[in-house]
């Protein structure tokens, strides 16, 4: 019987992980690998057009699902591509593997052809980087890696040289367990008993919620309840804590909207609920804050802290709402809901008045039809840039849709790749990409890899022929506008021509029927939207200190902050209210 192949034995332990796929581009240091998974049941090959597409698609399969991915790339300049996207994945908590090919073992240090060190150039956006230089190491190498992603959450990078692939192992080695999936993190009684306290002592408590509190909507609503708390999100939060929820604010931050801001702001207690919210300009800096996060480095590095809690979200609702004080008044929540209502409502016209005969198109528009139109469970890939904002305030969650983008890396270009790995999970699930053409153009190449496999994805192209958010951050320093337009094709005939159905939408009237052929479409399908490169947004609370570096509009143009449906939902929240 033929001994095992250092290859063989990695992709052996990828299925056993759980892997299902393994993304990249082939080429010779990596064909021991490619050949194993081409002889191996349970995981495909899936080739794309560039690496950095490996990278996030990887990253979009392992956000959703929470279970490791993978991807690969050649020795130097192929496993070089996916270094943007493993920075995403990376901060975004995603467990990803990625598999970097190597020189020839022998030819290491000697300025080779293609030489580089992945073992020094990946150390910075994972938590595991190791090389492989001898058969022994294997498996030991990888299931520690492997063990790093899923249990750290995020990326393991394991270089190995192609001849060391193609080797065959000592012997075949035992199969170690594999630990595929994280605990819960209970707070030790010093902290449960300290952050009671800090809430049986406010009047006024708010939640501000993060990323972290997926998987606890139940939980966040017993305690807001129990303390009559109003409950703001920030943007990776959104999805988990905006529905369902009679105390919803609103967002904090850039992209803010409602009376979140103000909820942050007017308590005398503020926990934030796994949350690592970036902006600490938004925060406030006179009330009591506590934090609850998994991961003990986020706590306080962010803001100052009156007590930093290392629990899982909902193991740490679970323990605390129990034992706090159940408060009485609803005065500060229903002040909160009010104030959210108004902030709202005077923005609602910004999408609403005359925008069926507007040419170019609103993208908010744009944004609000598509979460009419779009499947309840749907997948929305959203690009960084404009994209973000209308994605913020025009895609209502409901519990069953996710919305993934680079919300804490900030790429461009990541949400076609991320819609490959998001359908690949599933091609029965309705899955969009609202891409911006800078973003749909830099990684075009992969377009086509919808093509090759019939990939159902939907392309919604806000096509404004311009980097927009780039163009805000000129205004904001003073600057004219440079180097921000494009000269951009027909994308829809450029989609028709590479088989792809798709429309060019000019008209606002021709949209809603062109997003519902697109969905009814079988394969993919691209909807390309002349949009208004002048419609700006700003935040709802501007200081001095949030300008700079950001993306404001100084003129305050057009957006003052559209929200969609969001409107409606703050009203029937409202309603709820008691009448004194």
């Amino acid at each position: 019987m033929a001994k095992q192949t250092v290859a063989e034995q990695l992709v052996e332990t990828l299925v056993r992980s759980g892997v299902k796929r393994l993304y990249g581009v082939v080429g010779d240091s990596l064909n021991p690998v490619v050949d194993a998974v081409r002889r191996t049941r349970g995981i495909d090959w899936i080739q794309v057009r560039h690496e950095e597409t490996a990278a996030f698609a990887a990253g979009a399969e392992a956000q959703l699902t929470g279970v490791l991915a993978a991807c690969a790339g050649s020795c130097g300049p192929g496993n070089l591509h996916l270094i943007n996207g493993l920075y995403d994945a990376h901060r975004s908590m995603a467990p990803v593997l990625a598999l970097a090919s190597h020189i020839p073992s022998a030819e290491i240090g000697t300025s080779y052809f293609q030489e580089t060190h992945p073992e020094r150039l990946f150390v910075e956006c994972s938590h595991y980087c190791e090389l492989i230089s001898h058969r022994a190491q294997m498996p030991r190498v990888l299931q520690t890696a492997i063990q790093h992603a899923i249990g750290r959450g995020g990326v393991s990078v394991v270089a190995l040289p192609g001849d060391i692939a193609a080797q065959q192992v000592p012997e075949r080695a035992e199969e170690h367990a594999l630990v595929t999936a994280r605990p819960t993190v209970r707070p030790s009684d010093e902290q449960l008993d300290r952050l009671v306290e800090l809430v049986d002592e406010a009047k006024r408590v708010t939640l501000f919620c993060g990323h972290g509190v997926a998987g606890a909507h139940r939980e966040v609503m017993e305690f807001a309840e129990r303390v009559k708390a109003p409950v703001g999100h920030a943007l990776r939060g959104k999805e988990f804590i905006q529905y369902d929820n009679p105390f919803d604010v609103g967002m904090s931050g850039l992209l803010g909207y409602g009376a979140a801001y103000e909820a942050t702001h007017e308590c005398d207690l503020l926990i934030l609920l796994g949350t690592d919210f970036p902006y600490n300009a938004f925060l406030p800096d006179d009330v009591r804050i506590a934090q609850v996060d998994v991961r003990p480095e986020h706590l306080g590095r962010r803001s100052k802290l009156d007590l930093g809690v290392w629990g899982d979200v909902r193991e740490t609702l679970r323990c605390l709402t129990p034992r706090v004080k159940e408060k009485t008044s609803r005065r500060f929540l229903d002040r909160m809901l009010k104030k959210h209502v108004e902030a709202l409502e005077g923005v609602v016209h910004a999408y609403t008045r005359k925008v069926e005969r507007h040419t170019p198109i609103h993208p908010e528009y744009v944004a609000s039809v598509l979460d009419a139109e779009a499947a309840d469970d749907a997948v929305f890939t959203v690009d960084t840039g404009m994209c973000n904002v209308w994605a913020a305030r025009y895609l209502t969650p409901n519990g069953r849709r996710r919305v993934i983008g680079s919300f804490r890396h900030g790429s461009m270009a990541n949400a076609l790749p991320q819609a490959i790995g998001a359908q690949f999970l599933d091609r029965g699930r309705q899955v969009v990409s609202l891409s911006g053409d800078g973003g749909f153009t830099m990684l075009l190449g992969d377009f086509l890899t919808l093509v090759q496999y019939d990939l159902p994805v939907k392309v919604v192209l806000f096509n404004n022929s311009s980097l927009g958010m780039v163009e805000l951050e000129m205004m904001v320093s003073g600057l004219p506008a440079f180097g921000t337009g494009y000269r951009n094709p027909d994308f829809a005939a450029l989609a028709e021509a590479v088989g792809v159905r798709a429309t060019r939408v000019e008209k606002p009237k021709e949209l809603r029927k062109a997003l519902r052929d697109a969905f009814r479409h079988q394969g993919p399908a691209l909807v390309d939207v002349v949009t208004d490169p002048n419609a700006l947004s700003i935040p709802p609370k501007i200081k001095a200190e949030m300008v700079t570096g950001f993306a404001l509009s100084a003129g305050r143009m057009v957006l003052s902050g559209g929200v969609g449906r969001m409107a409606q939902l703050a009203r029937s929240n409202l309603r709820n209210v008691p009448r004194p």
